[in-house]
């Protein structure tokens, strides 16, 4: 991706944050010179990997597969004496048709949360012995009430629900076309994107940044490192 696409994509989902009135901390808003500046205090968000993720999967088409999330906090597992939580909170912006690919976590439980704006479909399978989408029916729990649908049942969450997604569940995501961008909440397990993911089809996590301009925020994955 170029950067000035990212940086187009940055403005506006700070424009979408601040229109459904989701506040984020005031280091999402730094400069990179701002951590050049800060990055002796800021550890647990440079190593926990909060704050700014773009993704387009590299599909090289981001609207039609990728996603925009902020990681609010966090917690890791291989620096857990430091970083002891046993949590992490995620807020993330759907457009609509735009496709987070099927994937499942080895570890990680977590709730998906319609926080408002349009609906959010997702897709589900049980994995099979081989990581293939099973036949066999899936039981989910939703707003904590137990749901039983068939394999590969898409699922619409409305504003203000959500769904438990449980470790090697697959699923796969994206806004409901003609009802507008959604703002989705994840509260869960400590995240750990490089060990935890599954993909069904095997794809790119992180985006190659062609620097076409300057920054306008850095994302969880271009930190300065602490003196």
């Amino acid at each position: 991706m170029k950067r000035s696409e990212i940086n187009q994509y940055l403005r506006k989902s700070t424009a979408f944050f601040e229109k459904m009135g989701f506040q984020l901390p005031p280091w999402a808003f730094w400069s990179p010179l701002d951590w050049k500046n800060h990055a002796d205090e800021a550890n647990e968000i440079s190593e926990n990997a909060l704050g700014w993720d773009l993704t387009d999967f590299g599909s090289g088409n981001f609207l039609d597969r990728g996603l925009l999330l902020f990681t609010i906090r966090n917690g890791n597992f291989s620096r857990r004496k430091d970083y002891p939580k046993p949590y992490a909170e995620k807020i993330m912006i759907v457009e609509e048709k735009q496709i987070t690919p099927m994937h499942y976590h080895w570890n990680k439980m977590e709730d998906i949360i319609n926080r408002g704006g349009g609906n959010l479909l997702i897709e589900l399978h049980n994995a099979d012995a081989d990581d293939g989408l099973a036949s066999s029916d899936v039981v989910v729990k939703m707003d904590g009430l137990t749901k039983k649908v068939s394999a590969g049942t898409v699922l619409t969450i409305h504003p203000g629900e959500s769904i438990t997604l449980t470790p090697k569940l697959y699923h796969k995501f994206w806004g409901e076309p003609g009802k507008g961008t959604v703002l989705v909440g994840e509260v869960s397990m400590v995240n750990d994107d490089a060990n935890d993911n599954n993909f069904f089809e095997k794809c790119g996590r992180f985006p190659e940044i062609v620097e076409d301009e300057a920054a306008l925020h850095l994302l969880c994955t271009e930190y300065p490192k602490a003196a």
